[in-house]
């Protein structure tokens, strides 16, 4: 079974009824759940950590906390105060990057782990780190809350929240009816030099729209997505560097049209003021998880366990998703906590195999790196 339709499902039973889900087993590793027998265990082996209370706030000796994290700053003024609150004698250090970048620096620290805690990143790529044994196994005690579609099994990282991947635009100088209302229409010509991307390599939100594009044209020839990309490129003006450059060229006007998470759509727009709106694609969206994890031999185990059970509470994932548009992963939300349009808004997902795109994706990037990025003009 392919995941997306376990998606639309859980989404339906969010946005529309209850929380309460019910998860289909599916076979197979990264954001694929569980086989039945396992799910009430998180597929893990005997030898797993058991789910245990964090620990309680201390008040003796400092602690430090070093975090990796590709949230936004915006994320860190509601969670952070309310954790040093709770636990004053843990030091938190942020390091910010996207969630490609923390894959290589945790890689490259294997041998002297720096980082404690992984806040922010895709299935695929945190997949890719538990499978190269770089993440700590720790079944928390909000696991059972997390449905096995969105966690992995083996309990070494567990979704935090679901991202949408929409079409963003300037609604300064686009009407909705203006924009792109599909995929496929951000090759229209009439698009050409009003699209900016976001550097795609270092992203992990940008690598996996863009191994959706390949996938959607078919995964056993690639040649169709990378040319598929190619015309995108035809219509892009620029790479931007970073998210903030990004924002910047959008808010000058340099470009109208570009491709982005929904949670950071609706949070510069409704929170910082930006002129965005977005267009929910009519085919469906790649619809990620953006997960947690805590790093393989960690100097400061004990305060990153006790960070990723204060993120996990349902009083901080209430809190994000009202105003900081964050969709839970938690199913144990109640839809009275949940704001209006999060409740209404209909997620329909891309039908995707994530198996695939996170075994093809390094592949596909280097072949989109290499042969697509500013040819396709010439």
């Amino acid at each position: 079974m392919k995941k997306s339709n376990s998606i639309k499902k859980w989404m339906q039973g969010i946005f529309v009824s209850s929380l309460a889900l019910t998860v289909a087993a599916c076979s197979g590793g990264g954001q694929q759940s569980a086989p039945a027998d396992n799910s009430n265990n998180g597929g893990g082996s005997g030898s797993q950590p058991a789910a245990q209370p964090a620990t309680p706030a201390p008040s003796g000796e400092p602690q430090k906390l070093v975090i990796y994290t590709g949230r936004d700053k915006n994320i860190f003024e509601v969670v952070l105060p309310k954790f040093k609150e709770k636990y004053p004698n843990i030091e938190v250090e942020t390091l910010e990057m996207g969630a490609q970048q923390i894959l290589e620096r945790v890689r490259a620290e294997k041998a002297n782990p720096q980082a404690d805690f992984w806040w922010g990143g895709t299935q695929s790529a945190l997949s890719t780190a538990a499978n190269e044994g770089l993440l700590e196994a720790y079944k928390p005690t909000f696991s059972d809350k997390v449905p096995d579609l969105y966690k992995d099994p083996q309990d070494r990282w567990y979704g935090e929240m679901l991202l949408p991947e929409v079409i963003m635009y300037n609604k300064d100088v686009l009407k909705p009816e203006e924009a792109p209302q599909d995929w496929d229409e951000l090759l229209d010509p009439k698009f050409k030099d009003k699209i900016v991307i976001r550097n795609v390599l270092p992203s992990g939100t940008m690598r996996t729209i863009y191994s959706a594009m390949i996938f959607r044209q078919g995964a056993d020839t690639p040649e169709k997505g990378y040319e598929w990309l190619l015309k995108l490129d035809a219509n892009t003006k620029e790479y931007t560097q970073d998210p903030t450059n990004l924002y910047l060229k959008l808010d000058r006007q340099e470009g109208v049209i570009s491709l982005w998470n929904l949670q950071d759509v609706l949070l510069q727009g409704k929170k910082n003021n930006h002129p965005y709106d977005f267009i929910y694609p009519k085919s469906g969206a790649p619809i990620l998880v953006d997960g947690i994890a805590l790093v393989k031999g960690a100097k400061n185990l004990d305060a990153a366990k006790n960070f990723m059970e204060f993120l996990m509470s349902p009083e901080i994932a209430s809190q994000l998703a009202k105003e900081r548009f964050q969709f839970p992963a938690r199913t144990d939300i109640s839809k009275d906590d949940l704001p209006d349009f999060m409740k209404n808004l209909e997620l329909k997902p891309m039908d995707l195999d994530w198996d695939v795109m996170a075994a093809k994706e390094k592949e596909w990037m280097q072949h989109w790196d290499e042969n697509i990025k500013g040819k396709g003009k010439k």
